[in-house]
Formats: structure tokens, sequence, C-alpha cells
């Protein structure tokens, strides 16, 4: 694993981001809110979700694992404008975070505790490539829920983004 392959992976994972939030900025109000029954009930749940998961794993890799209890309120990004800002930052981080690695320090492990305080020991790339496939787990279920609301989704894949 090298820090070129990480910071490819990153790339792409923003890339993605991008697209499906410009899939949610075509919706309404009442669509980006409703609720269809999904793992995160609403496109911008499901968004607020990505959100905070990609936070909380960059808060690991500074050495903090916060609690369910110490998690922010990420409720109160309630519109699509708070949520890209607050993305913007965390992106900004990630960067910074992937420019002082190097492929030793990928191969090293980390450790850390889950939300509920269990504690877990991995390579810090295992940590690292896990961010973006999550996130495309959820993407791929915006991109259900944007169709669901008769709405045209963004096409996210890995290869389309190296196509580019």
């Amino acid at each position: 694993m090298t820090r070129e392959y990480i910071r490819t992976l990153y790339a792409y994972n923003r890339w993605a981001n991008h697209r499906i939030v410009g899939s949610a900025a075509d919706l309404d109000d009442e669509q980006f809110t409703r609720d269809l029954a999904s793992s995160y009930r609403s496109v911008r749940d499901t968004l607020r979700h990505i959100l905070m998961a990609e936070w909380l794993w960059l808060m690991r890799w500074h050495g903090s694992s916060p609690k369910q209890s110490e998690l922010p309120d990420f409720g109160k990004f309630a519109t699509l404008d708070a949520i890209v800002d607050r993305w913007g930052e965390i992106e900004a981080e990630y960067e910074l975070f992937i420019d002082t690695l190097t492929d030793a320090r990928l191969k090293e492990n980390l450790s850390y505790r889950n939300t509920m305080g269990e504690p877990y020991t991995q390579p810090l790339w295992h940590q690292m490539c896990h961010v973006p496939n999550h996130s495309s787990y959820h993407r791929g279920q915006i991109t259900t829920m944007v169709r669901q609301l008769g709405a045209t989704p963004a096409v996210t894949d890995f290869i389309v983004f190296l196509r580019n």
C-alpha cells in the first residue's frame, strides 16, 4: 500500500461525494428530507451519515476515539449547503493528513475504539481503504433514493473517475 494509492482513492471519494451532492441539489426540500425507509431514511440523513463517518475516522487517525455520547450533533446540518460547507472542511483535513503519510506509516497498526468503546487494532491502510468503501455503499443508497424520487442520480463509479 502506498501513499499515492491512498491519495488517488481519496481524490475519487471527494469526486464521488461532490457528484452525489450534485444529485441531491436537484431535489426540492421535501424530496431531500422525505422518509424513504432506507438505512438513514432520507437523502439528507444518508449524506449526514457519510459526513459523520468520514469525520469520525479522521478523528481516530488523530488519536481520538469519540464515543456515541461524544459525537457532534450532525442534526444541525439540516440543509445541503450546511452539509457541503462542513464536508469541505473535512476534505481539507484529509488532504493535510494524507500529506503527512509515508508508505511505512500506512502499514503500521493503529488502535482505536468504536463508538461503543470496543477496542480494535488494524493497519492504517485497512482503515483508510474502509472509508471510501463505506461512503460508496451509502452513495449507492442515495442513488436508489434519487431514482425513487424521480430524479437522475450521478454516476460515481471509480472507473469513471479514472477515465476523467
